[in-house]
């Protein structure tokens, strides 16, 4: 088994380690890791990996942590009822060549790791999809996908808070790095929305890319950038992580500010495949000038 280490107190530092493959009790599962992605969302994973406990997912010796990845996988063995060896996954992995799982709820579509050390986690991040019933899953974006599946989450449920809210058609909506990942998906999906105004902050490096995205109404450079007037009391979108029960138990949402008014923060948002699917179904991508957002139409499209 190999493994890629960091120091978990100084990032610069890593290794490849290599030890015997674990052999499985009853209930568990022997994944190979065949493909991840590595983008700056890792990287944060690792850089607060104590204060979010990301280290906790897949434990490494004293002193030294697997940074979480997201890729596929497959079963190479099973004594898990319900899963089979050889069985495509998609989910939460370690910068490893194997990963042993207990399997819970197994079905169809996939199953949760009920593994002891992960009871306590955020369960977003257990659930392993077996790619022949997994309805974004296609062969020839898999890279894509693992780069930008993990921020699309977040993405839809920024959209679907604001909506629910009623906060998409009250003013515009400001988008700060606007050309981020997690940015162009919430605002790809608000775009979509009759009354929705879309503002982007970025960089002036970056003005030409996020202007070629048709997805923003307004793109704003910088912080002294040219300001353009609109109706209403424009809405601040950013995203940030929030400790809700000390060490343990985060969740990732949208924290919406109307600005020169009272905070109002997401702590819990919700997800409704029911209807959401619908708004899904219904997407298509608008004017673009670059090739790589193009190809964010198939990853948003459900079949």
């Amino acid at each position: 088994m190999t493994d890629f280490l960091v120091k978990r107190d100084d990032l610069r530092q890593c290794r490849i380690a290599e030890s015997d493959v674990p052999e499985l009790q009853g209930g568990q599962a022997l994944l190979r890791v065949d493909t991840f992605g590595l983008t700056a969302n890792n990287i944060t994973y690792a850089v607060m990996g104590e204060a979010m406990s990301y280290w906790d997912f897949f434990p490494a010796e004293d002193g030294w942590g697997r940074v979480p990845m997201w890729g596929f996988a497959e079963v190479e063995l099973s004594e898990a009822e319900g899963v089979d060896p050889g069985t495509r996954l998609y989910g939460y992995l370690p910068p490893s060549s194997h990963l042993v799982v207990t399997p819970a709820d197994a079905g169809g579509r996939g199953f949760v790791d009920g593994s002891t050390h992960r009871a306590q986690l955020p369960s977003a991040y257990h659930r392993y999809l077996v790619t022949g019933t997994d309805p974004f899953y296609q062969p020839d974006t898999e890279e894509m996908q693992m780069l930008l599946r993990p921020l699309f989450f977040t993405s839809f449920l920024i959209d679907d808070q604001l909506a629910d809210e009623g906060l998409a058609s009250r003013g515009p909506v400001v988008f700060s790095s606007a050309s981020s990942k997690t940015a162009i998906a919430a605002a790809f999906m608000l775009a979509q929305r009759e009354g929705t105004q879309l503002v982007a902050l970025t960089s002036p490096r970056s003005a030409e890319f996020v202007g070629g995205l048709g997805i923003y109404g307004h793109t704003i450079t910088g912080c002294r950038g040219r300001q353009r007037r609109a109706s209403g009391s424009p809405l601040a979108l950013r995203r940030r992580a929030r400790s809700q029960h000390g060490r343990r138990g985060y969740a990732l949402g949208g924290n919406c500010r109307r600005l020169g008014r009272a905070s109002r923060t997401a702590t819990d948002p919700l997800l409704r495949p029911g209807s959401r699917r619908q708004t899904l179904q219904g997407l298509g991508w608008g004017r673009t000038g670059s090739e790589g957002c193009r190809c964010l139409a198939p990853l948003l499209r459900m079949d």
